[in-house]
């Protein structure tokens, strides 16, 4: 099976709940209230950009958002505040993570001193587990893969009436999803005043690593919402192992991964795409592109190691994927009718996210320093 699939998206959004919620988002605003709010940096690597014979290569770098390595927070912390708009009385938070996730809603929980039950799938680290009870929220971890730890979560939820923040979606679970997908459209919005221009963007293509789906959908959904079919064209990664979309997308349906989900992208480690991202996401991905866990370490050492005059980014092993997928689609000759696809070219101006930093300071080292 190829490496990549091909899609000729309509660029036209579904007009559903989702779409309401994200059309009516105050996101922004939100964040901009919280105490140590400052927009995330956009680096350029010209000489990166250059040694890959691409225009212009950006990075926007999570790697610090509110001090947690990761953007996931921005998801987290505005459906908590939706929530408790609506439901003021709500005590108990509760989600399954491979990590982030977890991370971001135990830190919102903690801001509206709420309780925060998080559950974990038997591949999460220590380390992992470490950051999110640090944050005062009770970690429990399941022997379960994350789609199943998902499930659990949503009916232990229900029997102890407890609030599920998930950022996956399924049929009738699809409104706390699109807040926590709401919450995710301020990183897209703070880059108004550089590339993301009124009536053009300053980009040709946009590549963006892919769990369970729910936040490359909000950037799909962003690029369509303000530009139409204008929108740069946007590849999603995921890990060979563990391909929901990929293989949705093969099959023609949603459905679970089929591989033996061992990658070192932990973040990316999903199950079933949540099923308000897929419907987004096949109107208007361009393509998606599977990477190899060396593929991976060998973007963050990039990262870790910058050409001279770039800056140096810490990058996880799921923060690195974007950059891993620019770098496959260039130099690997199998992915040539992705790359015309796209119009990937040396005039090329390209987006990636570092969705994440050293969230695991012990595999992060191993892998940049050896």
């Amino acid at each position: 099976m190829k490496d990549f699939i091909i899609n000729y998206p309509s660029n036209i959004l579904l007009k559903d709940i989702t779409n309401q919620i994200l059309e009516n988002s105050k996101s922004i605003f939100y964040h901009r209230t919280i105490e140590n709010y400052k927009e995330s940096p956009l680096h350029r690597l010209f000489a990166l950009s250059n040694y890959l014979k691409i225009s212009n290569l950006y990075v926007k770098d999570e790697s610090n958002r509110f001090g947690l390595d990761s953007f996931k927070v921005l998801g987290g912390s505005y459906a908590v505040s939706q929530i408790l708009k609506k439901k003021p009385n709500t005590s108990v938070f509760c989600t399954a993570t491979d990590g982030n996730h977890g991370k971001g809603l135990a830190w919102s929980a903690e801001k509206y001193k709420k309780k925060c039950i998080v559950f974990v799938p038997n591949d999460t680290s220590k380390l992992r587990i470490k950051a999110i009870s640090d944050l005062g929220a009770k970690v429990e971890q399941l022997e379960m893969n994350y789609e199943d730890t998902c499930k659990y979560a949503a009916e232990i939820s229900l029997k102890m009436n407890w609030e599920l923040v998930q950022d996956a979606s399924w049929v009738n679970y699809e409104l706390i999803p699109a807040y926590i997908m709401s919450g995710y459209l301020t990183h897209f919005i703070e880059m108004e005043d550089t590339i993301n221009k009124l009536n053009q963007p300053d980009l040709d293509i946009v590549i963006i690593q892919c769990g369970v789906g729910s936040w490359p959908a909000s950037c799909i959904w962003y690029y369509i919402n303000r530009y139409g079919k204008n929108k740069p064209k946007i590849i999603l990664v995921e890990p060979t192992e563990s391909c929901g979309v990929y293989q949705s997308f093969h099959e023609g349906k949603r459905i679970s991964p089929k591989g033996n989900l061992s990658t070192i992208m932990s973040g990316l480690n999903c199950g079933i795409p949540a099923k308000s991202a897929w419907e987004i996401i096949k109107r208007g991905c361009d393509g998606v592109i599977k990477i190899t866990d060396s593929e991976v370490k060998l973007a963050m050492k990039i990262f870790y190691n910058p050409l001279l005059g770039d800056s140096k980014i810490i990058s996880g092993e799921s923060g690195a994927a974007g950059l891993a997928g620019l770098i496959k689609c260039l130099n690997d000759n199998n992915l040539k009718k992705l790359k015309d696809h796209i119009g990937l070219n040396k005039d090329s101006r390209v987006l990636v996210f570092n969705t994440e930093g050293n969230t695991d300071k012990n595999s992060f080292s191993k892998i940049v320093e050896n």
